[in-house]
Parts: C-alpha cells; structure tokens; sequence
C-alpha cells in the first residue's frame, strides 16, 4: 500500500530541486544531527531521509547503513503528508509496513517515530526518523527536542545552498559581496540561535552526554560562519580552487552519475552505461541543476525499462564560439524501455504528465519528467523526447553552461 501524493507534490518537488543537493554528499555535514537524535530517544536507528518523485535518498544515518530504497518502500512517504510527526508503534502489525524487508527480515525494524522537514517555504521534503527493533515510547520532551533537530537539518541544507550559491558567484559579487554575505549569515545564526537553546533546556535535565552533542552543533554552524567569512575574504586564486569544488568535468559527472544510479539499475536487472567523449574533459562547467535534471531521466528510463534491457547514457561539451568561450553540454540518454505514445511526449513538454506506473510495478509519479523540462526550460536549454510505444525512448538535453 502507497502513501497519497502530497497535495502539493509538483512545488515540493520543485523546493527540493532547488536546494540542488548531492546526495552522496552530505553525511559529514549532518552525521553529528543523527547520533544526536539516537542519544536524546534511546533508539538504535536515526536517519535524515529525502524523498524526490521516485526515490528515499539517505543522506545521513546512525545504526542502519543505507543509502537509498524505492520511495514506495519507505516509511517516510507517510511522515510527508504530516504537519508534524508520523508514527508508527509496531511496524510489524501494520497492514502498510508488515512485509517490508527492513521488517521481516533484518534488522527487523519495529518502531517508528518521523518527523517532516519542513522548508522556510512550508513545504516537506523528506524526514528525520528514529526507528528501532523494540517498541519505544517517546516523552513529548524529547518529542520536542527531535522537532528542533529536525529544524536543524533543514538550516543546515539551505545553508549549504547558501554557500554554493556564493561559491559559483563570487568572481561575479565584487561590490555586492556583503550583502550576500548577510543574506547568508541569517539560515546559520539560526543554527547556532536553535543549538544554544537546546543547550539551554538540557542543562536543566543535566543530561551530559547529549549536551556535549548540542555543542557539536552550535560549534558545526560556527564553523559554517568562519567558511563564510573565509570566502568573502578571498577573491584570489584560492577563491578560484573553493570555486572548482562547485563544477564538474565530464568524467566526473560521469563518475558521480554512476555512482548515484548504478544501485538502481542494478536492483532492477538493467545495464546502465554511462560514458563521455573524451575530448569533452579539459572543460569544466557548474554542478547547478544537473544532478537533478540527470538523475530524474535515469531514474525514469530504470523505471519504465524491463528487466535485462539496457540505458545508454552521453554526456558531452561543445564549443559554440571560440571568442567568448561559450560552450554547450550536451546530454543524451537512450533505453530499450516501453516507449511512450507522442501524446505522452506533448503533456511532458507542456508540464501535464500524469503518473504511470512502472515496468516492475513500481509507483509512477507522474512529476519527474514535468520537472526536467521545467529545469531545464528555467536554465534557457532545450529538451527533446523521441519516443515509440514499444521501442524505448531517447531524451536529449542541450544546456549552456
């Protein structure tokens, strides 16, 4: 049984690809905020869950190691939908939950206990959780002191976004640096504003342990603070190599790609290939966007491609004029999948596709295409769908960068 989409699913959608996440990446910026969690309630797991249209992306965990599962799969479907938590006593009892793996089989998870994070623009998009093999009853206390966590977890997300943001411009700021420098300072003085008044209350439960745990945080956005004061300090060629960390070479889009992906592919029996052309690598371009605009095309060509069919993925550069050095990225993704009628192909390319379910039975979203061409329409490139009923699909992506 799958959770309702939320109401508000395309915008959603649209908050998360916004924050435009790695989320291979984030685990030493969130770690501290799990083990935290696991202190304050006693449980065996705590994970930081993100849920895009197909995908529960586990960007931070503690006593579970997982990095990713169907979002069909998950707990968490539910505790978006919620205003403030979603729980569940014994997962092994419920009718939505009793024959997932993570239940039957180890490590036989029986708790459940999520809390949505929300965004400055009100929107869920995904879940702090803290599950456990035994049934638990949490004090509304730590009830609370778990919705602060959470509340972390989104400052610390939109101050990564903040950062980035700042990384990618700052040849481009020179007279307008200190005002992007206080538009940044707000998102991580509330970190550290959240951290001391969490202090403030432990204390009064003298609960050591996890104090020392409030004061990694307040120290975690002191430090964001000092990055930020670093950069805008720093306009000369070490500014140059913090910037490179926000671009990626074909390869190592490539590589990234792989790695995010090939778990999927190899869940579902379908070979996935993913190369570029070779001359294509002396050029390097901005991350912006592309994690989000690839991975929804991959994670639909999975989808709706039959076990031991194949997904052929290119990526490329092209140098449109040799005085500017203005290139284009070229993106070209092929599968052997079901195919979609030219009707289909016109709802996507005018935001209006429906959900469909997928080849394996998987619970089609309907949005992830929708979104693509609204990123990539958003970043002035251009889409193209070639598709057959029965004979796959080719999406081409051209984007300047």
């Amino acid at each position: 049984m799958d959770a309702p989409l939320p109401e508000n699913e395309f915008e959603r959608l649209i908050d998360l690809s916004e924050l435009d996440l790695d989320y291979s990446n984030l685990e030493e910026h969130l770690e501290d905020l799990t083990k935290l969690a696991v202190r304050i309630v006693g449980t065996e797991v705590s994970l930081v869950n993100l849920i895009d249209n197909y995908t529960q992306w586990s960007v931070a965990d503690y006593g579970l190691d997982l990095q990713q599962m169907p979002r069909e799969d998950s707990v968490c479907q539910y505790t978006i939908l919620a205003d403030d938590n979603f729980e569940v006593k014994d997962l092994s009892k419920d009718q939505r939950f009793k024959a997932k793996e993570y239940v039957k089989n180890d490590p036989k998870l029986k708790y459940y206990y999520g809390i949505p994070l929300k965004t400055s623009n009100g929107v869920n998009i995904g879940a702090l959780c803290v599950l456990d093999s035994e049934q638990k009853d949490i004090s509304p206390e730590d009830k609370e002191l778990l919705q602060l966590i959470a509340r972390q977890v989104v400052r610390r997300l939109e101050a990564l976004k903040s950062i980035n943001e700042l990384q990618n411009k700052v040849k481009e700021l020179n007279q307008t640096h200190r005002k992007v420098s206080h538009d940044i300072r707000n998102p991580i003085s509330g970190i550290i504003g959240i951290a001391q008044l969490m202090k403030d209350d432990i204390k009064n439960e003298q609960i050591n342990e996890v104090l020392e745990y409030v004061e990694m945080i307040e120290q975690g956005g002191k430090t964001l603070l000092e990055l930020v004061e670093e950069i805008m300090d720093d306009e000369g060629s070490q500014g140059k190599e913090k910037s490179n960390k926000n671009q990626f070479s074909c390869s190592g889009f490539c590589q990234k790609l792989n790695e995010l992906y090939q778990p999927q592919a190899k869940s579902k029996g379908v070979e996935l290939n993913i190369r570029t052309l070779e001359e294509s690598d002396d050029v390097l371009f901005s991350k912006s966007k592309l994690l989000q605009i690839v991975g929804n095309l991959i994670t639909n060509s999975i989808k709706f491609t039959e076990e031991g069919g194949e997904i052929e993925v290119e990526i490329s550069i092209t140098e449109t004029d040799e005085e500017i050095k203005n290139n284009e990225l070229k993106i070209k993704i092929e599968d052997t999948g079901v195919g979609m009628e030219q009707e289909k192909v016109e709802e996507i390319l005018e935001g209006s596709a429906k959900s469909e379910s997928g080849t394996g039975g998987e619970k089609g979203y309907g949005f992830g295409l929708s979104l693509v061409h609204y990123l990539v329409n958003k970043a002035d490139g251009e889409m193209e769908i070639d598709s057959e009923l029965g004979e796959g699909t080719t999406f081409k992506i051209c984007l300047p960068v």
